[in-house]
């Protein structure tokens, strides 16, 4: 189907798209926004809704019909139109297929490695659960929520005694479908020496715990613990938020010698000298107290200033930006992280969040806006060799 491609890198390959809400889609575009060819399948508007429309990920993993009629389907015997030959042929010819139901799921559809090996042995599944393709959990539903408690995530975010919080984005959710297209692309260099495919699989779970980075380490390396701290960081004091005179900033002060320069850019080199904040260890022990200290003195000057002050000395500071206000910061402009592309939908230009990662020769561009459901349905069709009247007669049979 002609396109403009939004990256060369991935020229070529193929993608079906089988995938819905947060962490399959951000698997998948990562391999469009680089050039692959993505055809995605979704389920037919009359066959959403319930718990579905909200997020979870347990209805659209169900067959679009009652068990008994699929069966009687499975009985009668193929036909050129059939939903099931469409797949089939997507299903040869692509390169990689991408999946995010519940793990039984798979099997049912005849989507699952084995399945699709026999098919195609150079096919690279990628796969996201909530918790694994096996297990004593295998049958939970899963979510990014649910994967943040589980993970540990929640129990270290969120002001000491407050209680477990969530964090803000659906971190489980994203993170699995990054580190999923990182497994389909290294399956497709390593299929390069192999010639074979494989099964790529993630899930939220893995993923958040894998996102805990050093957090874990403190517990798998000398059983610590880690708790609540709020906007202080774990382990370097001080670092958090700080008042200024017309709202708050942040200040990251890292080792030693950043410790004694911020107190000399700060206009306080005594407190350098005070024994209770005279090394990283005591400043830890008492944060709370040098944390009183130090915003008893930055509310003297507005953030603006002290960000200035502090980051012409050397000492890292930055704003606290609401939304609109990153989108309004100059460097966010510079690095092009909202990019406008026109929509046809809408009659007019919207902007879209670009990718975050630049590539000298091949970068990726928001080439089109985001197809409509349905958009490229017939074209599809037509590309995988289907007559026109073929695909009248699925549109009329609601087959697509």
């Amino acid at each position: 189907m002609p396109q403009t491609a939004a990256s060369s890198a991935l020229t070529g390959y193929t993608v079906l798209d089988l995938t819905r809400v947060r962490s399959g889609p951000t698997c998948v575009r990562q391999l469009a926004d680089w050039g692959a060819d993505v055809i995605k399948v979704e389920m037919p508007e009359a066959l959403e809704g319930g718990e579905g429309a909200l997020g979870g990920k347990r209805p659209w993993a169900r067959f679009p019909e009652p068990a008994p009629q699929q069966a009687q389907r499975d009985a009668e015997p193929e036909r050129p139109g059939r939903a099931r030959g469409v797949q089939e042929t997507g299903r040869e010819g692509a390169d990689v297929v991408v999946e995010n139901y519940r793990p039984d799921v798979k099997n049912r559809l005849g989507i699952d490695y084995e399945s699709l090996k026999a098919i195609n042995p150079r096919i690279i599944l990628g796969s996201i659960s909530g918790f694994g393709q096996d297990g004593p959990y295998v049958g939970r539903p899963g979510f990014d929520q649910i994967a943040q408690g589980m993970g540990g995530l929640m129990s270290i975010t969120g002001a000491p005694g407050e209680g477990p919080m969530r964090v803000g984005i659906p971190i489980a959710d994203l993170c699995a479908g990054l580190l999923c297209s990182q497994g389909i692309m290294i399956a497709l260099l390593e299929r390069e020496k192999s010639g074979e495919g494989q099964w790529v699989d993630t899930s939220l779970l893995a993923a958040q715990i894998f996102m805990l980075d050093f957090q874990a380490a403190r517990w798998l390396m000398n059983q610590d613990v880690p708790q609540q701290a709020g906007n202080n960081h774990p382990t370097s004091i001080p670092t958090g938020v700080f008042k200024t005179s017309d709202g708050h900033i942040n200040i990251a002060v890292a080792g030693q010698v950043i410790w004694e320069r911020f107190c000399v850019t700060m206009g306080d080199p005594d407190l350098n000298v005070v024994p209770e904040f005279s090394t990283g260890e005591l400043r830890s022990q008492n944060r709370d107290a040098l944390n009183a200290a130090i915003n008893e003195r930055t509310q003297h000057k507005t953030g603006d200033e002290w960000i200035a002050i502090f980051n012409e000395a050397g000492v890292p500071a930055g704003e606290i930006n609401s939304i609109d206000q990153v989108f309004a910061d100059p460097q966010v402009q510079h690095l092009g992280m909202a990019q406008a592309v026109n929509s046809p939908a809408i009659g007019g230009d919207i902007e879209l969040v670009s990718q975050a990662i630049r590539l000298s020769r091949t970068p990726s561009k928001i080439a089109t806006a985001p197809p409509e459901r349905g958009e490229h349905t017939d074209n599809v069709l037509a590309d995988l060799g289907y007559s026109a009247e073929e695909i009248a007669d699925m549109h009329n049979r609601n087959v697509v």
